[in-house]
């Protein structure tokens, strides 16, 4: 019964990571969103047009965010569900013959 026990656990840790992970990703793009409308709407004041020339900081922003959501959501797809696990299984096994 442990076993299973400890099986559920590392599932429901592997679990709870990835959701603070998505979590994670979800409230920057939320701010990404909510401070650029916001920059927007005061160089739109400001000036009384759209010049792309005021928004750089956006686009490399945009260029961070784009990374962190395929940070949080390609590397299941490159490496594979398990990976992370099995590393970690690797290397202890490793430690373990070392020691």
């Amino acid at each position: 019964m442990e076993i299973i026990n400890n099986e559920n656990n590392i599932k429901y840790l592997n679990a709870k990571k990835r959701v603070k992970q998505v979590k994670g990703f979800y409230i920057h793009a939320l701010v990404f969103v909510l401070v650029n409308i916001l920059i927007v709407a005061l160089n739109f004041q400001k000036t009384g047009n759209f010049e792309f020339k005021n928004f750089w900081g956006t686009f490399f922003w945009g260029i961070g965010l784009t990374a962190h959501g395929l940070s949080v959501f390609l590397p299941n797809f490159i490496l594979g569900k398990n990976w992370e696990e099995k590393k970690i299984r690797e290397l202890m096994d490793k430690d373990k013959n070392q020691s």
